[in-house]
This record gives C-alpha cells, sequence and structure tokens, in this order.
C-alpha cells in the first residue's frame, strides 16, 4: 500500500472492490437507528449468510410435509446431507473429497482423530502442542494421554516464542522435532494461532515431524475459511475444525474432519465406531459386526443434525461464488490497510503481535494496547458501546478479524478512528 488511505481513499477502495455485493448477503447487526454497525469479530462467530433462514425453513417444511420420508426427499435428502457439503469443504481445505466430512464438533473429531492417531509406546508417549493452544485443544490431549495411563504432566509437551518473542518460529519446532523425536508420538498443533493470529507453516512442519516418524494433526478452526488451504498437498495426517467462524455457520454449528487419502483403507487403525461410519451398502442391514466406510467418513458415529449442517450449506454456496483466491486477495488488503494505519496513527498506543509478513497471517489482526489491564479493557468496552463488535483477551488483548465476505474499506478506517477516540479517553468515549 502507498502512503497511509484517508477517507476518500477508502471509500474509493471500496467502489471498486470486485466482493463488495457479497457484503449484501449478510444480516449486518443494526446499530440502534438501524445503521449498520461494524462486525470484526467473523474469528470468533461469522456473520449470518441471509440464504441460512430459507435453508432451515425448507429444511422444517420437508420435515412437516414428508416426516421420516425426508430422509429420501430428492431435493436435499437427509440420508446423504453431509455429502452436499463434502465438495465445498474438499475445495476450501485443499483436500480429496474423500479426505473430507461434516460431522459433530471440532473437540468431539480431536477426540476421534487422537483415538486413531495417538498411538503411545513407552519410548513414544508424548503429544506436542503450542504453549498458548486454545484450552479444549489442550484439555482433550491431556485427557488422550491420561486414558492411555500415562502422566500428562511428562507426556504433554508445550512449545513456545523465544523469550521477549510472541510468535514461535517454525525452524524452532523443527529443531525441537528432530532433537525430541523419538521421543514424541503425536503433534497436534493449530493452523492459524488464535490468539496472535499466526498462520503455521503446516507443510514444513509435517515435513519434519514425519522424517522423525512423527504423526501430524491440526486444529483448524481458526485457519478454515480464513487462509487458504492445501491439506492434501500438506501430507498432514489428520485435522479437525469448526464451521462458526469463517465459514459463517452459526453457533454450534456441524464440524468438519480431514484424514488423509493413505489412511483411508487403514481398517487396522482402532476407533471409536457408530453405524454412520459402516459400509453404506450394508448399514441398514444393521449387521453386528462394523466394516468401516474407507476415507474420513468411516470415522462418522452418527447421522448429522440437518438443522447444524444446513446453514453451512449457505455459507459454501458464497464461498465457491467468490473463490478463495479473490477472498484471500481482499483479505490482504484489508488487513493491510488496518495495518497501515494503524502503525501510522496508533504506533506508540498499540503493537500489533500478529506477524507483518502477510505470508504468515490471515484475517485477524491481534492487538496489545499499551495500557495496564483495567484501562485496556476500559478501551474495548467503548469501542463495544460506539457498535463496533470485536473481541477481548486479558490482559490487554484486542483481536480483530476484517472479513472479506462481509467487512469493507471504510470499516477499517473507521475502527482506527474510533480506536483513537478510546485511546484517547483512556476508554471512556
Amino acid at each position: 500500500m502507498n502512503g497511509t488511505p484517508d477517507r476518500d481513499a477508502l471509500t474509493r477502495m471500496d467502489a471498486t472492490d470486485p466482493l463488495a455485493n457479497l457484503r449484501n448477503e449478510f444480516h449486518i447487526p443494526p446499530r440502534a437507528d438501524g445503521s449498520p454497525s461494524v462486525y470484526f469479530c467473523g474469528h470468533s462467530l461469522g456473520l449470518q449468510p441471509k440464504r441460512t433462514a430459507t435453508i432451515l425453513n425448507e429444511e422444517l417444511a420437508t420435515w412437516a410435509k414428508h416426516g421420516v420420508e425426508g430422509h429420501f426427499e430428492p431435493r436435499r435428502p437427509w440420508l446423504s446431507y453431509h455429502e452436499q457439503l463434502t465438495g465445498g469443504l474438499a475445495r476450501l481445505t485443499g483436500a480429496l473429497p474423500s479426505e473430507v466430512v461434516a460431522m459433530n464438533s471440532l473437540t468431539v473429531n480431536l477426540h476421534l482423530m487422537l483415538t486413531s492417531f495417538y498411538r503411545p509406546t513407552k519410548e513414544r508417549s508424548r503429544i506436542v502442542i503450542e504453549r498458548s493452544a486454545f484450552p479444549s485443544d489442550r484439555y482433550a490431549v491431556a485427557s488422550q494421554i491420561a486414558q492411555r495411563g500415562f502422566d500428562p504432566a511428562a507426556c504433554l509437551v508445550q512449545l513456545g516464542p523465544r523469550p521477549d518473542e510472541v510468535l514461535i518460529r517454525t525452524d524452532d519446532v523443527c529443531e525441537f522435532l528432530e532433537r525430541e523425536g523419538s521421543t514424541i508420538a503425536t503433534v497436534m498443533f493449530p493452523g492459524v494461532q488464535y490468539l496472535s493470529g499466526q498462520w503455521f507453516d503446516m507443510k514444513q512442519i509435517v515435513s519434519c515431524a514425519h522424517a522423525q516418524g512423527i504423526v501430524v494433526g491440526f486444529d483448524l478452526a481458526h485457519a478454515v475459511g480464513n487462509v487458504p488451504l492445501a491439506l492434501h498437498d500438506s501430507n498432514a495426517d489428520f485435522a479437525v475444525w469448526c464451521s462458526y467462524k469463517y465459514l459463517n455457520s452459526g453457533p454450534g454449528a456441524i464440524g468438519g474432519c480431514f484424514v488423509h487419502e493413505r489412511h483411508a483403507r487403514a481398517f487396522d487403525l482402532p476407533r471409536f465406531a457408530g453405524w454412520w461410519g459402516h459400509d453404506k451398502s450394508s448399514r441398514f442391514e444393521m449387521p453386528e459386526a462394523f466394516r468401516p466406510l474407507p476415507g474420513a467418513e468411516g470415522w462418522q458415529l452418527s447421522n448429522p443434525s440437518i438443522f447444524s449442517a444446513a446453514p453451512l450449506l449457505a455459507s459454501l454456496e458464497l464461498f465457491d461464488r467468490a473463490g478463495m483466491d479473490a477472498l484471500r486477495k481482499k483479505a490482504l488488503a484489508l488487513t493491510g490497510c488496518l495495518s497501515t494505519l494503524l502503525q501510522e496513527r496508533l504506533r506508540d498506543r498499540v503493537s500489533i503481535l500478529t506477524p507483518a509478513d502477510p505470508a504468515q497471517r490471515g484475517c485477524q489482526l491481534s492487538l496489545r494496547l499499551h495500557r495496564p489491564p483495567a484501562a485496556a479493557r476500559a478501551v474495548h468496552t467503548a469501542l463495544t458501546t460506539a457498535n463496533f463488535t470485536c473481541d477481548w483477551r486479558e490482559p490487554d488483548v484486542i483481536r480483530v478479524a476484517p472479513v472479506p465476505l462481509y467487512n469493507t474499506f471504510s470499516e477499517v478506517g473507521a475502527f482506527v478512528e474510533a480506536l483513537a477516540r478510546a485511546l484517547n479517553s483512556d476508554g471512556r468515549s
């Protein structure tokens, strides 16, 4: 970006934005006067596509009209409902259709994956996570270690940044794996770190781990729909995600799972079984013996909730309409604009924790306020009062995510102005 954009420049950027019309496909939370608020919280809960209600109402109508026969109703049969999500998820994650499945929730899927892919031995019993891992990941990993009879205090390894740094260096991860690899069973890392917004070099981490015989999985909660992914080519063993953040599918929406094709017929892997993961050709014969489907579908437990899967259809339609390349281009422009304005106007009062290198970040910028915790929290409260939705992380971090599907460049400028006002009044505006 050449120079610091003013309001007129931001307005021109919006006018020439090829994705601008997509904003009209979403419900933007209104201010009291009915005008749209500024919503920069898609990293926590994405906004509702307008077509979501239509699709949900269609499923309700199918239920009302057909009852149990809705499982076979020709428009969107419930029996194979998850299969309607497969193509869009495969495109977003850079996977083969057979490698992805929409099912369950993120942490349930993580437990299913660790049941199969964490195979500790006396010599290799450790799982590597990052130090600031999202708590649910930490709890799941620790409980899996304990369930196998090992001590989480000894077997849960947490990698963090170097002293006086806030970001984890991929080289440090690889050096640790090379040095300690003979004791490590599994690496479980985020694609994008939830607090800092750092986008990890997934392919390099997989390569370093596999060189030591280590299985690798990723939590993509903050990556899917945010950054371009290439799961198949990365050679990751597994990945899990939710769909209520950048995938805009609503609170508690259906999660997703990736299993690399080399494991597609690894039927000898231990797994928790359920009838929706059983071979489709004999599922309704109700056989006693479980015969898993090949691919990621073989890890399914039960038929999915139609009403938590339906919203994802509406969102995936918009991703296909826009294309991930175009969304990534706009995301880089939005965060580049936000970063430039913050650096030029608030450099002495705000630090950006997220990597400066655009190749290491997605839509999110994490801002550390140069204030004591109470005063920093007051700044966030002032922003909320002024109808700017972002979120707060103790003790002094505000996370903001201008999302290319529905945010604008003018909103970026307005946010920086509002943040400056809040800082100038110590959060009392």
